[in-house]
């Protein structure tokens, strides 16, 4: 891999489902804050030169006291959060030098992501401004208006995405420049880069990548992770 490929990792989000002013990023899975779960798997990925956290202000001292314990080589700053996730992205994107060709972005509170699925991503981005993972979704979904089905739409052209996303650093940055000019806020970094007519190519990704968005969550991935580590030991 020629360029310097940089991961950003917004971690800045607070969790209300789990408790006012709660940052859920630091919340304990199996004993370990749930940020670091997936620090240390990009850590672990050979292509990426360079992570950095995006964090409120207010936890900023706690992030680097965790780092430098932790041993997280790659992380050599940390970015400051903003109002909204696109904010806090754009605020990490801010810090990537000039020098990087790629960008990572991956939710903090994904904490199940596999090290194979991130250099699968950065691999696959070829002729397209970005890769996506996602996966077919398992229910059927309906289009709702006050409560009333408007329709039920055909689940075999729809994926639910996850993280990480994966673009070329020039074109990540000079839409997200756009998009904020625009007033153009979404969730998802990749729907920034298709507003402004790029293309973005969708790869398989894992149903096992959660997101933590509630308490249930965690015992999901609590479960996840305890199952993986019984098959890693013979158990």
């Amino acid at each position: 891999m020629k360029d310097k490929v940089v991961a950003i990792v917004p971690a800045a989000g607070l969790g209300r489902r789990f408790g006012p002013g709660t940052n859920k990023s630091f919340k304990t899975l199996m004993g370990k804050p749930l940020l670091l779960w997936a620090l240390e798997t990009l850590e672990t990925v050979d292509e990426i030169t360079e992570i950095i956290p995006v964090l409120r202000e207010e936890d900023m001292e706690k992030g680097v006291e965790l780092f430098e314990k932790s041993g997280l080589s790659k992380i050599k700053r940390i970015a400051p959060g903003g109002k909204e996730r696109q904010d806090s992205v754009y605020n990490g994107l801010k810090q990537v030098g000039d020098n990087t060709g790629i960008v990572v972005i991956h939710d903090g509170v994904r904490p199940l992501v596999g090290k194979n699925l991130i250099r699968e991503s950065i691999r696959q981005l070829r002729d397209c401004d970005g890769v996506i993972p996602g996966v077919p979704p398992k229910d059927t979904i309906k289009e709702l208006k006050d409560s009333i089905v408007r329709r039920t739409l055909k689940r075999d052209s729809l994926w639910a995405v996850q993280t990480p996303q994966v673009f070329f650093y020039k074109i990540l940055y000079a839409t997200y420049e756009k998009a904020m000019m625009d007033g153009f806020y979404t969730t998802d970094d990749a729907a920034i880069v298709e507003r402004y007519g790029g293309r973005v190519k969708v790869i398989m990704g894992s149903y096992n990548n959660i997101k933590i968005t509630t308490p249930e969550d965690l015992l999901i991935a609590e479960f996840l992770l305890s199952k993986k580590w019984k098959v890693r030991n013979g158990k």
